[in-house]
């Protein structure tokens, strides 16, 4: 597949995240904080600390940004954008509007348009604004000379504490052949110019689907193809099957339950083996996409010379304060072991920030973290599913409402999908939720802000929600909570009441 031919977008880019004549500044005699790693993490970290006045050096090898700007959220969503509006086009007959012709998508002006705004995005993650903002701003391979020396080319940067948020990058699968036949990962896949004819997918987690559903609106003929027998196992399965039968009708084969075996590359096609249970068939393919995890960026940081311990494919070690076997160092984001997500890294990082600088002692496992997987519809969660709450011995009551009966649904003719919320076992206490829904990522911090301040399903029920929105879902499950509070014992006395003012 031919590679972008107007890069000046990149360019941008890079002038901003990389500086091409950029030069290191003479380090301090010690900083307050280093930071290695300057992706989401590493630069909430940096800025937080420097706007508290700390002395703060930031260590980047490659591009400020990190993956979010450069390989994930930013260039994903912006793919993700255009193909729905390309899926927007081709249903519009459902809503009376008629479409002279076919919808056609010009794919290298899709690819031009999530690169420009990638540039316009990066000035947030900018080299000189850092430095504008008192952080010292150095690029090149950190490791650690010592317990308190983080060592950069020929500079030696001393600190009182540090900070890892080094990342992850993706991982490759033992799959015969794989490398020989050469793949996409969501860090080259972005690079692609022209549509592949054929599309290859394998893992069928967020990246997985929501790529491989962009790609089938755009015309690729794609299969995704998930070893485990529903696609995202860390949902809610009927979210899982939602997923499975949108992207089913957006033309993407979807084979669960099965594993790619082999790939063998003939005559620029790809022939990807896979099996079941019960044999196996053969796909051929233009071009493969793995998506199947992500691995810890922890190799060559010289961890053992700092008294930092590491788990091979987990990442390193660290306590419920975010802090390694050696107290001056934390830890945060994709580093360590855990979710992976851009907003937990931030969370973390603060954490790490205000336990690090400051007398704190806050724990991670306190987070209330949602995520989100931006398919069409979204799927959206947090806290607890009914499997991890059985796995804690929690016992749940749960409460659905299908879109069906959101009149807002209804109306916008985006039905496929439900709220879910459970709550403890006889109480109104929320351990978890689960939305699928076309703006599930907006409607989920409702139901996040509501477990972290320990707000009850019945008060959701009770707020004012503006009518008609889908978010009123989450109001029609408290009312459902409350009427659940109608026990036999308050069904008499409330007859004996009303037959009394009769």
């Amino acid at each position: 597949m031919r590679e972008p031919a107007d890069v000046a977008p990149d360019r941008r880019r890079d002038r901003l995240v990389r500086p091409p004549a950029w030069e290191n500044p003479r380090p301090r005699s010690r900083y307050d904080l280093v930071v290695i790693g300057g992706g989401t993490a590493g630069l909430v970290a940096a800025v937080g600390g420097a706007g508290l006045e700390a002395e703060v050096a930031l260590v980047e090898r490659h591009r400020l940004g990190g993956d979010c700007l450069n390989t994930g959220c930013v260039p994903s969503k912006a793919l993700l954008r255009s193909a729905r509006a390309a899926a927007a086009v081709r249903g519009a007959e459902q809503f009376g509007v008629r479409v002279a012709g076919e919808a056609a998508v010009d794919f290298p002006a899709v690819m031009e348009r999530m690169r420009r705004l990638r540039a316009k995005l990066a000035a947030h993650d900018a080299a000189a604004r850092l430095a504008d903002l008192g952080v010292d701003v150095f690029f090149g391979e950190a490791r650690f000379a010592g317990p308190e020396v983080v060592a950069v080319g020929h500079h030696s940067l001393r600190f009182r504490r540090a900070i890892v948020a080094t990342g992850a990058r993706p991982a490759e699968p033992p799959i015969e052949g794989l490398a020989e036949a050469g793949f996409r990962t969501s860090e080259t896949v972005f690079s692609l110019e022209e549509l592949p004819p054929r599309l290859g997918v394998v893992g069928g987690g967020p990246i997985g689907c929501e790529l491989a559903q962009a790609f089938a609106r755009f015309g690729s003929e794609v299969t995704l193809v998930e070893m485990e027998e529903r696609l995202l196992p860390a949902d809610d399965p009927d979210a899982g099957a939602v997923v499975a039968r949108a992207l089913r009708e957006d033309g993407v084969g979807v084979a669960t339950g099965r594993t790619v075996v082999r790939v063998v590359s003939d005559d620029g096609a790809k022939r990807l083996a896979i099996r079941d249970g019960e044999g196996s068939r053969e796909v051929v393919v233009d071009e493969i996409l793995v998506a199947a995890g992500r691995a810890p960026n922890v190799e060559g940081l010289g961890l053992a010379a700092a008294g930092i311990e590491a788990e091979p494919g987990e990442g390193i070690a660290v306590d419920e304060r975010l802090r390694t076997a050696n107290r001056r160092v934390y830890a945060v984001g994709d580093a360590i072991a855990g979710p992976r997500f851009t907003h937990l890294s931030d969370a973390q990082a603060r954490l790490a920030l205000r336990n690090g600088l400051f007398p704190g002692s806050e724990k991670a496992s306190e987070l209330v973290v949602p995520w989100c997987t931006y398919t069409d519809p979204e799927v959206a969660h947090v806290g607890h599913t009914p499997e991890s709450a059985a796995g804690a011995g929690l016992e749940i009551d749960t409460v659905t409402r299908p879109l069906d009966r959101v009149d807002r649904a209804v109306l916008e003719g985006e039905t496929e999908g439900f709220a879910r919320v459970h709550v403890g076992k006889g109480g109104d206490e929320i351990v978890g939720a689960t939305v699928v829904a076309p703006h599930a990522g907006e409607m989920i911090s409702e139901i996040t802000l509501a477990m972290k301040e320990g707000v009850g399903l019945v008060a959701i029920g009770d707020a004012i929600h503006p009518y008609p929105t889908v978010s009123e879902a989450w109001k029609g499950l408290g009312d459902e909570q409350r009427r659940k509070r109608l026990t036999p014992l308050v069904s008499r006395i409330l007859r004996a009441w009303f037959s009394l003012r009769r």
